[in-house]
């Protein structure tokens, strides 16, 4: 017989019980003291033997074993494990994030690289069973992680995304859109694909316009989330070698990050039910996003997870309990 605790971490409630006790030994010497402060001590003994405290004791003991008892029910013991297939339905959704030196500007706090990533991180509670990848890019693409229903493990890829993962500088959209297409998402499935992409649009030719068009031959939507000032531009910031924040600089003047809402557009125009969403440097909320544009889309299914499902048995140590309440309930009745 397998037995566990399917809610293990629940077992720490048992440090209310050391507590519990300590509290039990202070309220008897708190009794005692008042006694004596009441009466001679001479005649302490003969009034103490009056008193039988070892019922006391049986009573704080059995109060003791009940709140064991109810940690435990709430720890959920279970037995007899059995495997059951859960079936999922879902999308497969590509989140392609720039982190490029132009997503350090300031002009969306922290900056847009910062609030992508917590944007990103928001939407982790909406996903509701579909696989999701990471991809991030600049001059060059990385598959930060591959399409996976372990949110955790996407949420720490995408908590450790930072500017300096590739050396090579540059904005390549084209060619992540292509990385995506070939190496995350199945050419063979024509529906139900999605790629998010989030950036200021500063591309190196890479042909991105014509790679959207691609990726909407193979049936996937892009919803693209423009991040930046798109008139003045925003100076960029870097640190020195001292820790000094001074700002990118370009054959001695400041380089200033636009929004190049244009050719975001057009891409997404590119692709079947396409959207292009111009933040600029307003506020977005991408959990609603994902839920409006995504979640409510037609799903297909997934491989089903194959789960143990325990039989419980909490109903009985929270009968035990009740019933140890009763104990010590009709043992006062009898004491008074």
């Amino acid at each position: 017989m397998i037995f566990r605790f399917i809610s293990l971490t629940n077992i720490n409630y048992l440090w209310i019980l050391p507590i519990l006790i300590l509290l039990f030994v202070y309220n008897h010497r708190k009794r005692k003291t008042a006694l004596l402060n009441f009466v001679h001590n001479n005649y302490l003994q003969k009034i103490s033997s009056l008193v039988d405290n070892r019922k006391r004791r049986f009573e704080q003991i059995l109060l003791i074993l009940s709140i064991v008892f109810i940690i435990l029910a709430i720890a959920r013991p279970g037995w007899n494990p059995k495997p059951v297939t859960v079936q999922r339905k879902g999308r497969d959704v590509v989140f392609i994030l720039d982190i490029s030196k132009s997503m350090l500007a300031e002009d969306l706090l922290p900056n847009r690289l910062e609030r992508a990533k917590t944007e990103i991180i928001d939407t982790m509670s909406r996903l509701s069973g579909s696989r999701v990848a990471l991809l991030e890019f600049a001059g060059a693409s990385v598959i930060k992680s591959p399409l996976t229903t372990d949110y955790a493990f996407f949420r720490s890829a995408v908590e450790s995304l930072s500017v300096n993962d590739i050396a090579r500088g540059g904005t390549m959209i084209g060619d992540a859109l292509r990385e995506a297409m070939t190496q995350i998402l199945d050419p063979k499935e024509k529906n139900f694909k999605d790629i998010i992409l989030i950036t200021d649009g500063e591309d190196h030719e890479s042909f991105p316009v014509e790679a959207a068009k691609a990726a909407g031959e193979q049936g996937v939507r892009l919803i693209i989330i423009g991040l930046g000032d798109e008139n003045q531009g925003t100076k960029i910031p870097v640190i020195d070698a001292d820790g000094k924040k001074e700002f990118l600089t370009y054959n001695g003047e400041e380089v200033r990050s636009k929004l190049d809402a244009d050719t975001l557009r057009a891409m997404a125009a590119a692709t079947p039910g396409g959207k292009y969403l111009n933040v600029g440097t307003g506020a977005f909320d991408l959990g609603e996003i994902y839920l409006r544009l995504i979640a409510s889309a037609e799903k297909k299914e997934l491989q089903g997870d194959v789960i143990m499902k325990y039989q419980e048995l909490f109903q009985i140590f929270i009968l035990i309990s009740f019933v140890i309440l009763l104990i010590v309930y009709y043992k006062q009745e009898d004491y008074s």
